[in-house]
């Protein structure tokens, strides 16, 4: 009988039977989980009655822009953006982490094989044998601790033993349901967590995108300006060497023409720090990326922003701070276990020897189970602290989770008032723009004429320019504000999975 199969058949139901009783009364205590009440607004301030239909977005939802560069740029960012990677790395340390508090929750089992050789001196040596007698021994205590006395010039002893020892905590209070509980909610608000880092990249590569073709807009508007200051300087050297205008006209021509040209390179300044910006989502060194120049005509899509009670199911930073709230609640719940006694079942079976040859034989086989029980008994007040600071971690992310879902409300309103006020604003800028091109038009006609004076010109000049810079800048906001609406309604995303 050289087989461990006697001894399972022995133990394991001992053991089983044991666990069964033992779960039978088992209970979680703590508090189950229950999403805090958070007061929710019937539909959007700012909404139109359009805008209340339910949002109709993909998780591809840069494609609405109809603009294949930025649509291959986001691609490009969601493969190698470093905040995305190390994202992905901790939904994959708190996954691991998951799966290490659910293996507490299983009996253990571990093979000790050991020789052990010793000599006597001629007194009396102890021996220490935690699973049993075995081997050639001349007296074994109570406790298990083989004594081998010996005599004259000693005495050389080996002992070979081959044990298997098992270990089970029996969860009858829940803590390490609690425990797993608590991982797994982590692990859920890392993968929110890590949607919502996808969400924030994809939209700061969107915004600096727009910016870039805000910024390439502006120097051509400020190189059409300076054909055209350069045209009426030209203009008004020859009128002052005719004698038709004075030299503060050229003078005046000349700081224009300056003015508008130092403007320029504080264009293309913003623009290449836009560009290194761009270059760090992709996860690239500044000198590795470069965008060609192309002026800004993406138009602004319609986004419905939908109802506020439908909102907190597509915002991963509120799943996020829910799912840590969600945790600490677990918490909660593993302090309260830990001021009642434990339970473990302990067991190991085996065989002990003096011989190598003789190890496996039934004879020397050995074994013993027991169940133990741990009572706190005084802690110092440990426990009571750590309960008192579980609990009031626990009322900090209720405040912090009611805080998200305003902030996610807030979030909706800024970007839909923006967006209503933008679109007025860049109306009324397109219709400025065309009366200050007209009049510059006519006020050079007239200073050609010796109508009116170089000021008037300057005047008409610089009002056409702001105008026009203004114009392009109102359309880059409202590029600007659908995106941050796209990633303040989630963004297209699907929530997180139902437990």
């Amino acid at each position: 009988m050289n087989s461990f199969l006697p001894l399972g058949q022995r133990i394991l139901p001992a053991v089983g039977l044991s666990v069964t009783a033992l779960a039978l009364v088992s209970c979680s205590v703590g508090p189950n989980y229950r999403r805090p009440d958070v007061a929710t607004p019937p539909a959007f301030k700012r909404a139109t009655p359009t805008e209340k239909e339910v949002p109709v977005l993909s998780n591809t939802w840069w494609t609405l822009f109809n603009d294949p560069e930025l649509s291959s740029l986001v691609e490009k960012t969601l493969a190698a953006n470093l905040n995305i990677q190390a994202s992905i790395a901790r939904v994959e340390e708190a996954r691991a982490a998951l799966g290490v508090a659910r293996g507490d929750s299983f009996p253990t089992a571990t093979l000790n094989p050991a020789m052990r050789r010793s000599h006597t001196s001629g007194g009396t040596t102890v021996v220490s044998d935690p699973v049993g007698s075995g081997g050639s021994t001349t007296g074994t205590t109570s406790g298990g601790t083989t004594v081998v006395t010996t005599g004259g010039s000693g005495r050389t002893t080996t002992v070979y033993s081959l044990p298997l020892n098992l270990n089970y905590e029996v969860d009858i209070w829940g803590r390490l349901r609690r425990q797993t509980e608590y991982y797994a909610e982590t692990a859920q608000a890392s993968e929110a967590d890590l949607e919502f880092v996808r969400q924030t990249a994809v939209a700061d590569l969107a915004q600096a995108y727009f910016s870039i073709r805000l910024y390439d807009t502006q120097e051509s508007i400020y190189r059409n300006s300076l054909d055209l200051f350069h045209k009426q300087l030209d203009l008004s050297q020859t009128k002052f060497k005719a004698g038709l205008s004075l030299q503060t006209d050229v003078l005046q021509a000349q700081t224009q023409v300056n003015a508008s040209a130092a403007q320029l390179v504080e264009v293309q300044r913003a623009r290449a720090k836009q560009e290194h910006a761009i270059a760090i989502l992709l996860g690239l060194a500044p000198e590795e990326f470069s965008l060609p120049p192309k002026p800004l005509s993406t138009k602004v899509p319609l986004v419905p922003a939908g109802l506020p009670a439908t909102l907190l199911n597509r915002r991963p930073d509120v799943a996020t701070a829910e799912r840590r709230l969600a945790a600490a609640n677990a918490q909660v719940g593993m302090a309260q276990a830990d001021f009642y006694p434990s339970f473990s079942l302990t067991g190991s079976a085996g065989y002990q020897s003096s011989t190598r040859q003789n190890l496996t034989k039934w004879s020397n086989h050995v074994w013993s189970i027991g169940p133990s029980i741990s009572l706190p008994i005084f802690e110092g007040g440990r426990l009571r602290g750590t309960l008192e600071e579980r609990r009031a971690a626990y009322r900090e992310l209720v405040a912090n989770y009611r805080s998200a879902v305003l902030t996610a409300y807030r979030d909706v309103e800024d970007q839909l008032s923006d967006l209503h006020l933008l679109a007025e604003k860049a109306r009324l800028l397109d219709a400025t723009v065309a009366s200050a091109r007209e009049y510059s038009r006519l006020t050079e006609l007239q200073y050609r004429q010796g109508i009116t004076g170089y000021l008037q010109v300057i005047d008409a000049n610089q009002t056409l320019l702001t105008n026009e810079l203004s114009a392009a800048q109102a359309q880059n906001q409202r590029l600007v504000a659908t995106v941050l609406l796209i990633k303040a309604l989630g963004a297209g995303w699907g929530g997180l999975a139902q437990k």
